[in-house]
Order: C-alpha cells, then sequence, then structure tokens
C-alpha cells in the first residue's frame, strides 16, 4: 500500500503549480504527504470535507476550494 500511496503522491507533485499534496483516511489520520502540506492538518481536512457533504446529502463527493491570495487549496474526498 506504501508504494501506491508514493505513486500518488508523486503524481500530484508533478502536475506544475502544485505546491503541496496530503493523503489522510476517513478518521482523519495522515496516510502521506509532500511538499508544502502539514501531516497535522489531516484531520481538520477530513473534517472540513465531512461537513461539507452534510450540506447536500445526494453529493457523495464534494470539492472544498479555498483561496488565500494567489494560492488555491482544494479538499477532496475520494472513496
Amino acid at each position: 500500500m506504501e508504494e501506491q500511496v508514493d505513486q500518488i503522491l508523486d503524481k500530484v507533485m508533478a502536475t506544475p503549480g502544485n505546491l503541496g499534496c496530503l493523503l489522510a483516511n476517513n478518521q482523519g489520520l495522515c496516510i502521506g504527504a509532500r511538499g508544502n502540506a502539514s501531516k497535522k492538518s489531516a484531520g481538520i481536512i477530513v473534517a472540513i470535507s465531512e461537513q461539507a457533504s452534510q450540506l447536500d446529502p445526494n453529493c457523495n463527493a464534494p470539492v472544498v476550494s479555498l483561496e488565500v491570495g494567489d494560492k488555491l487549496c482544494i479538499i477532496h474526498k475520494n472513496g
């Protein structure tokens, strides 16, 4: 599984403009992080995703977009 996580992180970080990537499980445990992504933020990121999914129960995978200056943080639950 660790190799799969590394492959996903590598693929995301290979995209021009991406500064960081974080993968977490449903309980908010950090599975892997690269770049500027802080492992400590995994729990709050999962909580934000869960709260967003409660806004529309028919949408099972909302995308949360946070903009700060010229930076963009996208939170997406997959699976």
